[in-house]
């Protein structure tokens, strides 16, 4: 350099000096941008597992639920979860959770209601009955119309009376198995109803499976529709705590389909269904419904079925749990079920 480019010596021994002083700084500014590159790949990491986490707790919290449920869960303000987040964890299609089912009129809504009520205080009237009630209250409706709303809502008089809970289509026939029977343990019989739950707007069915001996509530489910699906997932859970002896129920399409009563046969489960005694079955069973009605769903008046399957959860953890019940020695019916 000295030579080619005429530069003095000393000025090319102050460069050498200086470029020795500063590889270090160079060298370490280097390392100093490598450290702060792992460290944000660190931090995102983090990130992406904390977005996990919060999708895997919600799941857990939701899962193994109907459609209907799936829709009523996504909550459209989850500060962690979009819709599109949500109904990816939950397996639902994003049209599915925009679907929006035609609904009756408002006037049929109010008259559901005015059934329903009815209907829980006074079980044994039949269509007759309620149309002329329906005129003491100001509703001059026709005794067709009652009919078709009580079909709806899944209510029918507990009396027996002939062809009455029509069974649906199957080529196998099981037995009244109760008749002069005593239940004397828990999981010696259980059995499936269902019931009509009102909505601010609309309303919605509730499917429940109970353990005769001690009361207690298993399993629960909600639907918008009358089908067998949401009736296979409340007895699924329900089986996965235990395996009753019989299984009862009345002959209604949904628990005499071929899957319902597969997936009993498949667990051992001898399958009865009602028969001439099915008035006092029906009549232990809406002891169940009258309780849910009176001390949950008149007094909250649901707004959404988020909002129903919310507040049907706390009440079902404070009967099992909390409720005394006079026939149970007032016991709770979790004190005698978990002392099976």
């Amino acid at each position: 350099m000295r030579l080619r480019d005429g530069v003095h010596p000393t000025q090319i021994a102050q460069w050498k000096k200086q470029a020795l002083d500063g590889l270090p700084e160079v060298f370490s500014l280097q390392a100093g941008t490598r450290e702060k590159r792992k460290e944000a790949l660190i931090a995102s990491l983090y990130q992406q597992i904390g977005q996990l986490k919060v999708q895997a707790d919600w799941l857990e919290k939701n899962h193994n639920l109907s459609v209907e449920a799936k829709r009523g869960l996504i909550e459209p303000e989850h500060p962690e979860l979009s819709v599109a987040q949500q109904c990816e964890v939950l397996g639902l299609a994003r049209s599915s959770y925009y679907y929006e089912p035609r609904g009756e009129s408002e006037e049929n809504l109010v008259l559901m209601r005015m059934l329903d009520e009815q209907y829980t205080r006074t079980p044994f009237y039949g269509t007759r009955k309620m149309e002329a009630w329906l005129h003491t209250q100001g509703y001059p409706v026709e005794r067709k119309r009652v009919r078709r709303l009580l079909h709806l809502m899944g209510l029918e008089t507990i009396y027996p009376k002939p062809h009455t809970s029509l069974p649906g289509s199957t080529e196998q026939r099981y037995p009244y198995l109760l008749r002069g029977m005593s239940v004397e343990h828990c999981n010696h019989v259980w059995s499936c109803d269902i019931t009509y739950i009102r909505l601010q707007r609309g309303f919605i069915y509730l499917v429940a499976v109970i353990d005769w001996f001690s009361r207690s509530v298993l399993s629960w489910e909600i639907s918008i529709t009358l089908d067998t699906s949401f009736c296979m997932e409340a007895l699924e859970r329900a089986l996965r705590g235990a395996t009753p002896e019989i299984f009862n129920n009345d002959q209604g399409v949904l628990f005499t389909s071929a899957e319902f009563t597969s997936r009993l046969k498949a667990a051992d489960i001898r399958i009865s269904w009602d028969g001439r005694g099915r008035a006092l079955d029906n009549i232990f069973v809406e002891r169940l419904w009258r309780s849910v009605k009176y001390e949950e769903v008149y007094i909250k008046d649901y707004q959404s079925i988020s909002d129903a399957i919310r507040n049907l959860q706390d009440y079902f953890t404070f009967y099992n749990h909390e409720r005394l019940h006079q026939a149970l020695d007032y016991h709770t019916p979790a004190q005698v079920y978990l002392k099976r």
